[in-house]
């Protein structure tokens, strides 16, 4: 396990990241942002890094703390806990390995779980007369809402209603005099805007007012930086979805302050720029033109050019013909489906106990 306090930043973009080179490309992975200061030696001030392997699964987790304004200034994101979980091996069909990354993505899970109930427990909230969030109301296990955003319609965007189709609801149970014995599970796919002609908080602040969760989770689809982060890469964060983030760039927040509880973020990298692949892919090409003697001079002239300058030549050659490109994999739609069966069922772990179901 590997720690290390960050100092000292730059001003960032809230819905960019400038890479190491200095050109801004979108991403929303907080670890993504925190990497683009390893040109500068790596130190971001208001920033704490943390990063382990775990030796059954080798699953890579680095854990972005921002802890203060100045780092929140520099990260282009709000001060709280960014959780990132990396397995290369999601990519493929192996139940094992994924029932792993289920088990890993739990435990992380029922951590910030833990500590957004207040020190709580995941399992069981505050009860007795006048405990917890709910007007008085008595519980033994806190009230989950669990919102899956994201256009169903559409592969890339449809993680968060699939894995909501995958869940297991047990708030109605209270009902049947099972109170108490579950956690209180509730769901919602509220669409996009362009389906129901409402904003997703507009929807979900509606139903937080009616149900009274303890916390709420919001799980997205997101934008990457890198190619080989798409659909291996899980990110966990206490502090909501922020406008701008997610592949339907939500324009209003989802967080404590707007819905009135807290909210855990669950997001998945399904999309990357055209551009930054471009850029991803130009230096080989620079070096196969200057091996090239008919073409050593464009190298050598691609090659003197500031990075920020190559990323605009490859927005003004790429945005005229094909608009601001993001691209996904070809066998996104497997790659959803399995990734959408991975986080239900962390989710039913980290909520319902080891076994996750009856």
């Amino acid at each position: 396990m590997r720690e290390k306090q960050e100092a000292d930043g730059r001003k960032m973009d809230g819905k960019k990241t400038e890479s190491a080179n200095g050109f801004p490309v979108r991403t929303d992975l907080a670890l993504e942002n925190r990497e683009s200061f390893e040109g500068d030696g790596g130190e971001v001030s208001g920033v704490a890094l943390r990063e382990w392997v775990h030796k059954k699964s080798q699953v890579k987790l680095t854990e972005v703390k921002i802890l203060n304004s100045r780092g929140a200034q520099a990260m282009g994101k709000p001060m709280g806990t960014y959780l990132t979980l990396e397995a290369n091996q999601l990519l493929k069909e192996d139940e094992d390995y994924h029932s792993q990354i289920a088990g890993e993505l739990a435990g992380e899970l029922r951590r910030l779980m833990e500590e957004m109930l207040g020190g709580r427990g995941c399992f069981r909230a505050k009860s007795g007369p006048g405990g917890g969030q709910n007007g008085g109301e008595k519980r033994d296990f806190p009230a989950i809402l669990v919102a899956g955003l994201g256009n169903s319609s559409v592969t890339p965007d449809s993680l968060g209603p699939r894995v909501v189709g995958n869940l297991r609801m047990t708030r109605h149970l209270r009902d049947f005099g099972q109170r108490g014995e579950n956690a209180q599970v509730s769901g919602i796919a509220p669409g996009v805007m362009a389906q129901t002609g409402m904003e997703t908080a507009e929807i979900l602040k509606g139903i937080v007012r009616e149900t009274r969760p303890d916390l709420v989770i919001a799980i997205d689809a997101l934008a990457a930086r890198s190619v080989r982060r798409l659909g291996t890469t899980i990110q966990l964060t206490d502090t909501g979805i922020q406008p701008g983030s997610g592949v339907g760039n939500h324009r209003h927040s989802l967080t404590k302050e707007s819905l009135g509880v807290p909210v855990l973020a669950i997001g998945v990298p399904t999309v990357v720029g055209a551009a930054a692949i471009v850029q991803d892919t130009l230096s080989a090409l620079i070096q196969v033109l200057r091996n090239s003697r008919s073409a050593k001079k464009t190298g050598d002239w691609i090659a003197g050019m500031e990075p920020e300058d190559q990323y605009q030549l490859i927005r003004e050659l790429l945005e005229p013909e094909f608009g601001p490109l993001y691209v996904t994999p070809p066998d996104i739609d497997q790659s959803v489906k399995r990734l959408s069966f991975t986080i239900s069922e962390g989710i039913h772990q980290a909520v319902f106990g080891e076994n996750g179901r009856e």
